[in-house]
């Protein structure tokens, strides 16, 4: 059973983090912006300006005390210790931001928008360092990739996901998910199952930096690795019964949360899938080795069993949460020593789940 904070929010909760010394913050829509204790007591709120939704919320890891949220087309930059009045805004989309990424160094934030575009904001200097405008449709999702502050993969409502390196205004390499998703067309599916476009909503890369997942409209998840300048899908599987909204690989290994507009939650270990692609040789298996074999292993550790399949083959969750309402974020976080599921939805309360086996 989830432990519900509740006696915070009115309104649907759109999106969760939590900074590293254990205090979460949640956005919701109407502008109204909370920070909880790790026991479920509100410390903090906030209403900003313009009721907009607030659509992400992001700790700095240096600097737990300060938080970036985004609603409408602003982004604010808070102290959690004193949240009435922003300490900076920063006006740079054009349209609804709906995700937000700082890169590792923390001198740079990625800011997606609904006209697709993704602006990169320089945090020293106050100013923006790029414009990436390659997606056609709503850019839903942006992440900076571990270990490389200046690469970032992206997805999009034009079923398009992306490759990109600061040093370039174009991505790096492109895929559509639709056209994978043609080529199986002739393999048995439910009635209906075809009429999903695979709207991509979700990517979360894993802590190797060359691993990343895309959760879409399909209830397909798919995992690719990035090969250099280009990326190869890994996996691909049928999640969800609905729309994936939600992918978010746990710290430090291969294990993956799944959210679906299903109302189910799911974990999956893709550590012996990734690592049963690169056995037989390939022209890439040379790069990062060691890396790799050092992350499987981070990830296998986590339980006794790394098997996930059926007789068939198919990768099957190592755990199932019918959780009920549609999901609008999940976050992976440590409370009180212990690994827990936080999760938004279409209610106004946060719902926490335990982890203790992982």
């Amino acid at each position: 059973m989830a432990v519900k904070w509740t006696g915070g929010h009115s309104s649907p909760i759109l999106c969760l983090n939590a900074s590293q010394e254990g205090l979460v913050a949640s956005g919701a829509e109407g502008g109204d912006l909370m920070v909880w204790g790790e026991d479920g007591t509100l410390l903090g709120h906030t209403c900003f300006q313009g009721a907009e939704d607030v659509t992400n919320v992001l700790f700095s890891p240096s600097c737990p005390t300060k938080l970036y949220a985004s609603h409408g087309e602003t982004i604010s930059i808070l102290d959690v210790r004193s949240l009435k009045e922003p300490l900076d805004d920063f006006h740079v989309n054009e349209e609804e931001i709906n995700c937000l990424s700082l890169n590792e160094t923390e001198n740079l934030l990625a800011s997606a928008d609904d006209s697709g575009t993704i602006k990169i904001l320089d945090l020293e200097n106050k100013k923006i360092s790029r414009s990436l405008k390659r997606h056609s449709n709503i850019c839903s999702s942006v992440a900076f990739r571990p270990q490389r502050p200046q690469s970032l993969v992206s997805c999009g409502l034009d079923m398009q996901v992306m490759l990109w390196n600061l040093r370039k205004a174009r991505p790096l390499w492109i895929t559509n998910l639709q056209e994978d998703e043609t080529e199986e067309m002739e393999s048995p599916q439910s009635p209906g199952q075809l009429l999903n476009p695979a709207l991509a909503h979700s990517v979360s890369v894993a802590s190797c930096g060359n691993v990343f997942s895309c959760g879409a409209e399909d209830g397909k998840v798919r995992i690719f690795r990035v090969m250099g300048i280009k990326c190869e899908q890994e996996l691909g599987f049928k999640g969800h019964t609905l729309g994936v909204s939600q992918v978010c690989f746990l710290r430090e290994s291969y294990l993956l949360l799944t959210g679906g507009n299903d109302g189910k939650i799911k974990l999956w270990d893709v550590s012996s899938e990734i690592e049963k692609k690169h056995k037989s040789p390939t022209k890439h298996t040379h790069r990062k080795k060691t890396k790799r074999a050092t992350y499987t292993k981070q990830g296998g550790n986590t339980h006794a069993s790394v098997t996930g399949e059926d007789e068939h083959g198919k990768i099957l969750p190592k755990l199932s949460i019918e959780h009920g309402e549609k999901v609008n974020w999940l976050l992976s976080t440590k409370i009180k020593g212990y690994q827990n599921i936080l999760v938004a939805d279409q209610t106004s309360c946060i719902s926490v789940y335990p982890l203790k086996e992982f």
